[in-house]
C-alpha cells in the first residue's frame, strides 16, 4: 500500500475569499498534506496572493469564477454552486478531503476513491437557520421570497443526497456532530479546529475595558453587545471589526463604547491581551476567537449555546473556569452576566484560561487529522 506522502490528494474548499475560521483549518490540512491540489467553487486572486499558504499553489476553480461581478457577489451565485462543484474533476486522486460549510462535500468521487469531509456545518441557511436567514434578508414574503424558499428547498434535497457520497465525516464540534446526525442521519467524529495559541501570548495584568471583535454581520449579534454596554455607562467597551451592520451598530454606541473598525492582527492581539474580558454573543458552530482570547489569559463572557459550551468553561466550575455563559441572546441577559463577572468571589485566573486554550492547539489538530485520515485510508485499502 502506498504511503500517505505518495498518494494523490485533492482538497476541496467552498470558496477562498477571506481568512476566517474555515481557512485556518484549510491551512493546517495543507500543512499536514503539503502536496495536495486545491479545488474550489471560486477564489479571489487578490486574497490568494495575500496568503502565504496559498499564493504558490495550484488552485482549480469552477465556472462561477467567470460569472459577472463574482468578487463582490459570489454568495449570490449559491443556486449555481451545487452543479458547479459537481463539475470539478477529481477522478485522478486517491484521496479526497473536502472542507465544507456549503457545497464542497458534494464533489463527485468514485468507488476507488476515499472521500473524507471536514464539516463546519450542514448548509446553515438551508436547514435549521433558514427562517432566520430569510428574515434577515427580507425574503419572508413576496415573489422573491417564494423563489428563495424554492431554491433552498432544492439545495436541501441536493445536500442530503450528496452526503451519501462521503465515506467519513468529521465535525468541528459536538454541536455540529449533533447537527450532522439530525440532517444527514450520519455519525461523525469530532476533531476541534486548530487554534494558534502560540501567536497569542499570555498577559496577566488587565486594563479596565471589555473587548468584542468580529465581522459585523447579523448572526454575530454585535448590535446586542453594543446596546447592552450603552446601558452600562460606567463600563468601557472596545469594538473591533467591520461589515454590513457597521452603521446599525454605530447607532447604538454611546460615549463609553469605542468602535475602532477593522484593525491589523497586531492591534487586535494587543487589545485582546489587555482586556478584562472578551464578549461573544453569537451562536457559533465552534468559534475560534474565544479561544484566542483565552490564550491571552482573557476570560470570555459568551452566549451559552453552540460551540461556546465546548470552548468556554463556565464559572460554576470554580477551579477550571475560563468565563461565564449568558443564557439568552438579550441585552438584559448579557448585562446580568457582566455584573456576575465583576462580582465573582474567586476571579477567573488568566493562567487557567491559557492552559485551557492550549488543549485546542495546532499540533493537536495536525496529529488528530493525520491519524484519522491514515487509519481510514488503511481500512479502505484493506477492505
Amino acid at each position: 500500500m502506498p504511503r500517505m506522502r505518495d498518494l494523490k490528494i485533492a482538497v476541496i474548499h467552498d470558496w477562498l475569499t477571506v481568512n476566517a475560521g474555515a481557512e485556518k483549518v484549510l491551512q493546517e490540512i495543507l500543512n499536514v498534506f503539503p502536496r495536495a491540489d486545491i479545488f474550489t467553487v471560486y477564489f479571489d486572486p487578490d486574497f490568494v496572493k495575500s496568503q502565504d499558504f496559498l499564493k504558490d499553489r495550484k488552485i482549480t476553480q469552477t465556472f462561477v469564477g467567470r460569472l459577472p461581478f463574482v468578487k463582490q457577489k459570489y454568495r449570490n451565485y449559491l443556486p449555481f454552486m451545487p452543479i458547479a462543484i459537481e463539475q470539478l474533476d477529481v477522478s485522478g486522486y486517491d484521496l479526497v478531503l473536502s472542507s465544507s460549510h456549503a457545497v464542497a462535500k458534494g464533489v463527485l468521487t468514485g468507488p476507488d476513491q476515499l472521500h473524507i469531509s471536514y464539516i463546519y456545518s450542514p448548509i446553515r441557511y438551508a436547514w435549521d437557520l433558514q427562517h432566520q436567514y430569510l428574515k434577515e434578508s427580507g425574503l419572508t414574503t413576496g415573489l422573491k421570497g417564494w423563489i428563495a424558499k424554492w431554491i433552498l428547498h432544492k439545495i436541501r434535497i441536493w445536500d442530503y443526497r450528496t452526503a451519501a457520497g462521503v465515506d467519513h465525516m468529521i465535525a468541528d464540534s459536538k454541536f455540529i456532530s449533533k447537527r450532522i446526525k439530525k440532517v444527514y442521519g450520519r455519525e461523525s467524529v469530532v476533531i476541534y479546529p486548530p487554534v494558534d495559541v502560540v501567536g497569542f501570548g499570555l498577559v496577566e495584568n488587565k486594563h479596565d475595558y471589555y473587548l468584542t471583535a468580529s465581522r459585523m454581520v447579523p448572526y454575530k449579534r454585535m448590535d446586542l453587545i453594543v446596546e447592552a454596554f450603552a446601558k452600562m455607562p460606567d463600563k468601557k467597551l472596545v469594538v473591533i471589526g467591520d461589515g454590513p451592520e457597521m452603521d446599525k451598530i454605530k447607532s447604538f454606541a454611546t460615549s463609553n463604547v469605542q468602535i475602532l473598525g477593522y484593525q491589523s492582527f497586531e492591534v487586535l492581539r494587543t487589545h485582546m491581551q489587555n482586556a478584562k474580558a472578551f464578549i461573544f454573543a453569537a451562536e457559533e458552530d465552534f468559534g475560534i476567537t474565544p479561544l484566542e482570547a483565552q490564550a491571552c489569559g482573557t476570560p470570555v463572557i459568551a452566549y451559552g449555546k453552540g460551540g461556546a459550551l465546548e470552548t468556554v468553561v463556565d464559572c460554576s466550575d470554580t477551579n477550571k473556569a475560563t468565563g461565564i455563559w449568558f443564557k439568552e441572546q438579550t441585552v438584559d441577559s448579557l448585562i446580568s452576566a457582566v455584573d456576575k463577572f465583576e462580582n465573582l468571589s474567586v476571579p477567573i485566573s488568566p493562567r487557567v484560561c491559557r492552559a485551557h486554550s492550549e488543549t485546542f492547539g495546532v499540533n493537536r489538530f495536525r496529529s488528530e487529522i493525520l491519524s484519522f485520515v491514515t487509519r481510514k485510508f488503511d481500512e479502505f485499502k484493506n477492505n
